[in-house]
């Protein structure tokens, strides 16, 4: 059932960003950079958990858009800070507010021991998938 999970759950994001210009992938960029601030290229790929180099694609997108803006990293002069721009933190925050405001609607049949016992699940199973195939995605 993880197969139609995931189909269903990604047509509801892709449903909610009709109109805003924004793709899943970007989406997903911006979600990063929202919760954790200006961050490297690389660090996005691992709060992601996948390749950098599709990563730097998707972050291509965002820049083309003006969604995201380079800036300087004190840390390592070439791999720079990726930020959000005033574009792209307006369209983040609402498209996560059409997300919670779904999530409420769906949730309510859900009781918070449930919800907690199937998160609890699929954390356990990811970390024993990464386990058997070495932890790549």
């Amino acid at each position: 059932m993880s197969r139609p999970l995931m189909q269903v759950a990604e047509l509801a994001v892709e449903q909610g960003l009709e109109g805003t210009g924004l793709t899943v992938r970007m989406r997903a960029v911006l979600e990063v950079l929202r919760e954790q601030g200006a961050l490297p290229v690389p660090e996005i790929a691992r709060q992601l958990e996948i390749q950098r180099q599709y990563v730097q694609v998707m972050v291509n997108e965002t820049l083309a858009e003006q969604l995201t803006e380079q800036r300087p990293n004190p840390r390592h002069k070439r791999s720079s800070l990726l930020a959000l721009t005033d574009k792209g933190q307006t369209l983040i925050d609402a498209a996560v507010t059409r997300e919670r405001v779904l999530l409420e609607a769906i949730g309510h049949g859900f009781e918070e021991q449930e919800i907690a016992t199937a998160l609890d699940v699929v954390r356990r199973l990811t970390e024993c998938l990464k386990g058997k195939t070495g932890g790549q995605i």
